[in-house]
C-alpha cells in the first residue's frame, strides 16, 4: 500500500514577472544590498585619500562584485539547486554520495554563516543610524546604541508573529532604496566623471601591489559581497531566473553608488577624511539627508529580517538531517517556508546586542565582520567543485581551473581578514562552538547507531495476535504505536519486541509500527504500509523532505484515514459501548528513549562524544514535541545504551536484548531518487 508522493512544480519553471522580481528585491538582496553604507568608508579609513586610494578601491569591490557574486554565485551555484531549494546544507544533500568527508565543509559552513550573522544587524543598522552624526555632529555614540539596539530588540520579538504582512512592504522599498542609491552616485559621476577608468583591473591589481600594506585591503574590499552566500540560500523563495534578472539591476545600482562615493572623495585628495564623513551619506543633498537616513535604517531592518529569517530556514534544515539538537520548530503564518525557532531566535538576539555593547561603532565591528564569510564562501566552493565533476559531469580541467580561481580569490580574501582574529575572539568561540554542537551530534548518533541490527518479526508475529486478542491480559490501546529505525521490511528492533511481549505485556487491537527518512527533495511526503499480520501489526515507512516537519501524529492519522476510506482497515473501536456509536479507537505512542549505560568500555574519544552528545539533547525539547506527539497519549520507556559492553559483563549481557538500536527515527537522509509512487 502506498501514497503518491505530494511534490510541488519546481519554482524555477514560474515565468519572470514584475511581482517576483520585487519580491525577490525584498527577500534576496538586502544584505549585499546595504554594503555600501560601510564598504567604501571603511577602504579609505583614516588614510590620506589619493587616486591609487580611490580608484583602486572601486576597482577592486567591482572585480569582487563580478568574479564572487555575478561569476560564482549567479552563474553557477545556483545551478545547484535541490529541488528548487538552495543553501550550503542543500548543496550537501546533492554531493554527499562523493565521500564522507564533505560532511565538514557542509557543517563548518553552516556554523561561519549563522556566527557571523550576529553581527549582520548591528552594523547595518548602525551604519544607518550613525548617519545622524552628520547633522549632529554632537550625537552621543551611547545614545546610537541605545536606539540599535532598541530597534535590534523590536525586529526579534516580533519574528514570533511571522513576517508575512510585512514582507509585502520589502519589495517596494528596496526597489525605492536601490533606485535612490543609483541616482544619487549618478549625480556624482556627472561632476567627476574621470571615476568610471576605476573599472579598469589595473587599478585594483596595483592597489594590491603599489599601495603600503594594500593588500590587507582586500579586508574591506570583501564586506561588498557579504550578502551573496544568503542570496544562494534564499533561492527557494524566489527561484533562479527572478534572482538573475533582478541582479543586473541590483548590481548596476551598487556600481554607481560606489563610483559616485569615489566621485565625491575625489574631492578630497591629499587629507584623510573626517570621522563623521561618511562617503555615502555625503553624496546625498542637504535636504535629502534625514530621508536618507530613515531609508537606509528600513533598509537594513529587511536585510537583518532576510538574515534571521535565513538563520531559521538552515536550522531547521540541521535538525531535519540530524546535525542539531532537536528544537521547537513553529509556522506563525500560512505562507509555505516560512518558520520561527524561537531558541534561534533568542540566540541571535542575544548574540546581536553582545555585540553592539560591545564594539558600539560600526567602524569597530568592520574590524571584526568579514573572516567566517570567506571560511563559508570557501566550504560552498569545495562543495561546488564536487557538484560541478560529481552531478553535472563537467570535464576535469575545467573544475580545476574554475576552482583554482575561487580559492585563489577567497584565499586572499581570508588571509587578509586573519588580521580581525584578535577583535573577534568571543565571537570565534561561538561559532566553533555551533560547529562543535553540529559535529557531536553527527558523530554521536553514527556512533551510537554503528551496531544497529535488525532481526525479522516472523517469529513473533504469531505472538502479537495471540496477544491481541488475549482477554486475560488487560487492553493497553486500541491502536499502539512505536518508532522504528529499521527501514528494511519485514524487520524490527528486538527492544520494540521485548517492550510489547516481555517488559510488560501490551495488548492492543492494532500495532503500528513507524520509521521515518528523510530525502533530498526539499518537501515531498511519501508512504509505503507494509502488512505484517492482517488486521493486527502494520509498519509505516514515511519519507519526507528535508523541508517538512515531522508532524507524526498528524501524518499518522492521515495515513489512516485514507486506508480507511479504501477498506483497507476499519478505525472504529471496539469496545462494545463505543463501537456502537461509531467512535474511533484510541491511540498510544509509546517513545523508547535511549540513556547512556555505565556499563561501557569507550575510548576517551568516544565517551567524550557521547557525553556530550547526551548532554545536548537533555537540553533539546522532548521526543514526543519534535514529532508533535504533545497533545497525544505518549509513554515513555528508558532504555540503555550499552555501545561497548565491558568485558566481564559480556557474559551477562549476551541473552539480553539488543540495546544498540535507536527505535527514535534518526532521519538518515535516503539517498535514492524515487518515482511519484513510492
Amino acid at each position: 500500500m502506498a501514497s503518491p508522493a505530494l511534490s510541488s512544480t519546481s519554482i524555477h519553471t514560474r515565468s519572470i514577472t514584475a511581482a517576483g522580481l520585487l519580491v525577490t528585491l525584498g527577500i534576496i538582496f538586502g544584505d549585499i544590498g546595504t554594503s555600501p553604507l560601510y564598504v567604501f568608508q571603511t577602504i579609505i579609513g583614516p588614510r590620506p585619500v589619493s587616486e591609487l586610494l580611490v580608484y583602486g578601491g572601486v576597482s577592486a569591490v567591482f572585480w569582487t562584485l563580478t568574479l564572487q557574486t555575478s561569476i560564482k554565485y549567479i552563474l553557477l551555484t545556483l545551478e545547484a539547486d535541490n529541488h528548487g531549494e538552495g543553501g550550503i546544507f542543500s548543496l550537501f544533500s546533492l554531493v554527499k554520495s562523493r565521500g564522507r568527508w564533505l560532511l565538514w565543509p557542509a557543517i563548518i559552513g553552516a556554523g561561519t554563516l549563522l556566527a557571523d550573522g550576529i553581527i549582520t544587524p548591528p552594523i547595518s543598522v548602525t551604519s544607518a543610524i550613525e548617519g545622524l552624526k552628520i547633522l549632529y555632529p554632537a550625537l552621543n555614540q551611547e545614545t546610537i546604541v541605545i536606539v540599535v539596539i532598541a530597534i535590534i530588540s523590536l525586529l526579534f520579538a516580533f519574528q514570533q508573529f511571522g513576517t508575512k504582512v510585512v514582507g509585502a512592504a520589502f519589495g517596494p522599498i528596496m526597489l525605492v532604496w536601490f533606485s535612490v542609491i543609483g541616482t544619487l552616485g549618478i549625480l556624482q559621476i556627472m561632476h567627476h566623471p574621470g571615476v568610471l577608468a576605476a573599472l579598469n583591473p589595473m587599478y585594483a591589481i596595483r592597489l594590491l601591489v603599489e599601495y603600503p600594506r594594500g593588500f590587507w585591503l582586500l579586508g574591506a574590499v570583501f564586506l561588498c559581497t557579504t550578502g551573496a552566500e544568503a542570496l544562494y540560500s534564499d533561492l527557494g523563495h524566489c527561484g533562479r531566473k527572478n534572482i538573475r534578472t533582478s541582479w543586473v539591476f541590483v548590481k548596476t545600482t551598487l556600481v554607481l553608488n560606489y563610483l559616485g562615493q569615489a566621485a565625491w572623495t575625489m574631492g578630497h585628495v591629499g587629507a584623510p577624511l573626517a570621522s563623521n564623513q561618511n562617503p555615502f551619506f555625503m553624496i546625498a543633498p542637504q535636504w535629502g539627508l534625514v530621508p536618507l537616513i530613515v531609508l537606509a535604517t528600513a533598509a537594513t531592518i529587511i536585510a537583518s529580517q532576510a538574515l534571521i529569517s535565513g538563520s531559521y530556514t538552515l536550522i531547521s534544515e540541521a535538525v531535519s538531517l540530524r546535525f542539531w539538537p532537536k528544537v521547537r520548530v513553529l509556522f506563525p503564518t500560512d505562507q509555505r517556508g516560512q518558520i520561527y525557532v524561537p531558541s534561534i531566535n533568542w540566540l541571535l538576539w542575544f548574540g546581536c546586542v553582545c555585540v553592539q555593547l560591545w564594539f558600539k561603532t560600526s567602524e569597530a565591528m568592520t574590524a571584526a565582520y568579514g573572516f567566517s564569510i570567506t571560511v563559508a564562501m570557501l566550504m560552498t566552493s569545495i562543495l561546488l567543485s564536487q557538484y560541478l565533476r560529481g552531478v553535472k559531469h563537467w570535464a576535469l580541467p575545467v573544475v580545476v581551473g574554475i576552482m583554482l580561481v575561487f580559492f585563489t580569490v577567497e584565499t586572499s580574501f581570508l588571509i587578509a581578514n586573519i588580521t580581525k582574529l584578535l577583535n573577534r575572539l568571543g565571537i570565534l568561540v561561538f561559532e566553533w562552538g555551533l560547529i562543535f554542537m553540529m559535529y557531536v551530534g553527527f558523530r554521536g548518533r553514527e556512533i551510537k547507531n554503528r551496531l544497529l541490527k535488525t532481526a525479522p518479526v516472523a517469529e513473533s508475529l504469531p505472538t502479537l495476535q495471540e496477544l491481541s486478542t488475549d482477554p486475560s491480559v488487560a487492553k493497553y490501546a486500541s491502536n499502539l504505536v512505536y518508532l522504528t529505525h529499521s527501514k528494511a521490511a519485514g524487520e524490527l528492533e528486538s527492544e520494540i519486541l521485548y517492550s510489547i511481549i516481555r517488559k510488560q505485556p501490551k495488548r492492543a487491537d492494532r500495532y503500528w509500527f513507524i520509521n521515518m527518512s528523510i530525502l533530498t527533495d526539499p518537501y515531498s511526503t511519501r508512504y509505503m504500509v507494509e502488512e505484517l499480520v492482517p488486521g493486527v501489526a502494520y509498519k509505516i515507512n514515511f519519507k519526507l523532505g528535508f523541508r517538512v516537519q515531522p508532524r507524526l501524529n498528524m501524518l499518522f492519522r492521515r495515513v489512516l484515514e485514507e486506508m480507511s476510506a479504501k477498506g483497507e482497515i476499519d478505525i472504529t473501536s471496539r469496545y462494545d459501548s463505543l463501537a456502537h456509536h461509531h467512535i474511533p479507537g484510541d491511540f498510544r505512542f509509546v517513545v523508547l528513549e535511549k540513556v547512556l549505560s555505565y556499563d561501557n568500555e569507550l575510548n576517551w574519544q568516544e565517551r567524550f562524544i557521547m557525553n556530550g552528545y547526551f548532554f545536548i539533547n537533555r537540553v533539546a525539547i522532548s521526543d514526543q514535541a519534535l514529532f508533535g506527539l504533545d497533545t497525544s497519549d505518549v509513554a515513555i520507556e528508558k532504555v540503555p545504551l550499552t555501545i561497548k559492553p565491558a568485558a566481564h559483563t559480556s557474559d551477562l549481557l549476551r541473552d539480553a536484548p539488543e540495546q544498540d538500536q535507536d527505535p527514535v527515527p534518526d532521519f538518515a537522509v535516503a539517498d535514492e531518487s524515487l518515482p511519484n509512487k513510492v
